[in-house]
């Protein structure tokens, strides 16, 4: 939806001057929020959203005429840039590299906001160490016509697992129609080997709910609730928490504890709704630095599965074909191909 023009607006953070071009243009049209709207509510819970980003490269998702128009992703930082925000050179498994914009402060943040950027997609890494990520990530993402119940009913069980191996997972909506369960971890291991931990834990909550939870790669061998491992693999990001997704009544992605698992709804946290919950009880997801977690039990489940039989799953398809990779085919076409 293309609005009128209005003049530009300076906004103080943190003793610094960010400027917000075009404050009133209209990037929800059904919720009535403007360009202004996202800047006060990303300033309403910017701690909490610096939480996820913090020294993390981040991939900018921009969506210049609004959140029902189309987006692109801008890998290499605009410039010229304020002196309030960071970049890092990275590489990608292309062999190509980019100076991702590192977002350390709510300046840097209400910056990104001015660029058209709705959700946050930050890296599994920290600027100062570009080949340990120090996140494992589990993204639930329910199939077409998977209830968010059932979403809900997975998250448990990866709760479970976690828990079971030592582990702390804290929970997020994606505010899309997922959950995400981010682990903070040591930063001793490289991609490939959290993306085998990650693959591990996806297996381990398919045997337990095997009706409800896949970590099948090819669509037409998922039911249920996937398990995207390979959210896990070099160069993937994923919407951080408070990131304001683009659905039409502005959903974010909130933090939530444990034993409100049963209670939430993805309709209840939104660019509107979500400043009171924050004002009133904090950043749910804070605890998440408080320690790093050892992937070695995981690992262990994964050498575990590989003596079952069990080896690697497949890998995006952008991605050079790894060791050990079943063939990147769909099950389908390798049968026609296999057939006389």
């Amino acid at each position: 939806m293309r609005t009128a023009m209005s003049e530009a607006i300076e906004l103080q953070v943190d003793g610094q001057a960010v400027r917000l071009s075009n404050p009133g243009k209209v990037f929800f049209a059904e919720a009535g929020l403007t360009k202004l709207d996202l800047a006060n509510y990303y300033l309403a819970v910017a701690e909490g959203a610096l939480v996820g980003v913090r020294n993390r490269p981040m991939a900018l998702k921009r969506y210049p005429h609004g959140a029902a128009e189309e987006f692109f992703f801008q890998k290499r930082a605009p410039t010229p840039r304020p002196p309030y925000v960071n970049t890092v050179t990275l590489s990608f498994p292309s062999g190509r590299t980019a100076e991702e914009v590192v977002v350390n402060n709510a300046a840097a943040l209400l910056w990104t906001v001015n660029l058209g950027c709705l959700d946050l997609n930050p890296h599994a890494i920290r600027a100062d160490d570009l080949e340990h990520p120090d996140e494992l990530r589990v993204d639930l993402d329910p199939g077409p016509d998977v209830p968010f119940s059932q979403v809900k009913q997975v998250a448990a069980v990866v709760n479970e697992v976690l828990t079971e191996l030592g582990l702390k997972g804290f929970p997020k909506t994606s505010g899309s129609r997922g959950i995400h369960v981010n682990v903070r971890i040591e930063k001793k291991w490289g991609f490939g080997e959290v993306r085998r931990a990650a693959l591990a834990l996806a297996r381990e909550v398919e045997r337990k709910a095997p009706a409800l939870a896949t970590s099948k790669w090819w669509k037409e061998e998922r039911h249920g609730v996937f398990l995207d491992y390979n959210q896990n693999a070099k160069d993937r990001t994923v919407a951080s928490a408070y990131s304001i997704r683009p659905k039409p009544n502005a959903c974010v992605s909130a933090p939530f504890l444990w034993n409100e698992l049963e209670s939430i709804a993805l309709e209840d946290f939104t660019v509107k709704t979500m400043p009171a919950r924050y004002a009133a009880r904090g950043d749910l997801g804070k605890g998440i630095d408080e320690q790093a977690f050892s992937l070695d039990g995981l690992l262990e489940v994964s050498a575990r599965h590989e003596k079952e039989g069990q080896g690697d799953a497949p890998w995006p398809p952008h991605y050079a074909k790894q060791d050990g990779e079943p063939k990147r085919v769909a099950p389908s076409k390798a049968k026609k191909k296999a057939a006389p």
